[in-house]
């Protein structure tokens, strides 16, 4: 009787210890989601930084009327899945937005992630790369890259008013090229941009939330559907 009365105790024991970690480990995951919505969200709300044009942050479509843009639906989406509410701040420029997030003021965009805007934001891994390019206006006698890249070549062509070039990202390039008739992109590409998901200094404890958030939406396919809705052209995927 005791040996049996010390069996069922001992059992009695190993059940209540073997479901304690998974207490534990549901307790430890709502403090850590708990902290990160504060961290991401510290007003109560995540405050999306964006400007209105550009595939990458966020356009309307002339079609339906729908917003799109990889800024304002990733924006919806971190901020749905941190059950908060989403406020899609408008800006007029990239320089506005980055410099409201050192401020503070905002809590989340996505934009080039230069190793001079990383001295004041924190970054997520790319995201997407986008190819810098060339745009070139009708009757040009320039078709690729390399060929401004000859030496010499870029400079007489110039001279001779034969090329009139404009550098900059694809996506803008694009844009550009549509009210431009009988314009073209060169082939190739002379750079590459990584845009990532930027949030403000001093939130370093979510960042293997977002990290986290940026693998998903990768692999689940919601980037790329953002992409596609957004219109985007002349990204890549991430190196």
């Amino acid at each position: 009787m005791l040996r049996m009365g010390f069996q069922s105790s001992l059992a009695f024991v190993v059940i209540g210890v073997a479901a304690l970690p998974a207490d534990i480990g549901a307790q430890v995951a709502h403090a850590q989601t708990a902290n990160d919505k504060v961290m991401l969200a510290p007003a109560g709300k995540l405050r999306v930084g964006m400007y209105a044009g550009s595939p990458t942050s966020m356009v309307i479509s002339a079609r339906t009327g729908d917003t799109h843009g990889i800024t304002f639906e990733l924006g919806r989406e971190l901020a749905k899945r941190l059950n908060v509410p989403f406020e899609p701040l408008i800006h007029q420029r990239v320089d506005q937005i980055l410099k409201a997030m050192m401020a503070g003021e905002l809590d989340f965009t996505v934009t080039n992630a230069t190793p001079v805007r990383a001295k004041d934001l924190d970054f997520s891994q790319p995201l997407l790369s986008i190819e810098l390019g060339y745009l070139v206006p009708p009757n040009s006698s320039v078709f690729t890259v390399e060929d401004i890249d000859k030496p010499g070549e870029a400079a007489q062509m110039i001279g001779n008013k034969q090329l009139d070039a404009f550098a900059t990202n694809k996506p803008i390039l694009f844009e550009m090229s549509d009210g431009i008739p009988g314009s073209r992109i060169l082939d190739g590409r002379w750079g590459v941009e990584h845009v990532a998901v930027a949030i403000p200094k001093g939130r370093e404890i979510a960042r293997d939330y977002i990290r986290r958030f940026v693998e998903d939406v990768q692999q689940s396919g919601l980037l790329a559907g953002a992409v596609l809705r957004s219109g985007l052209r002349g990204s890549i995927k991430a190196d």
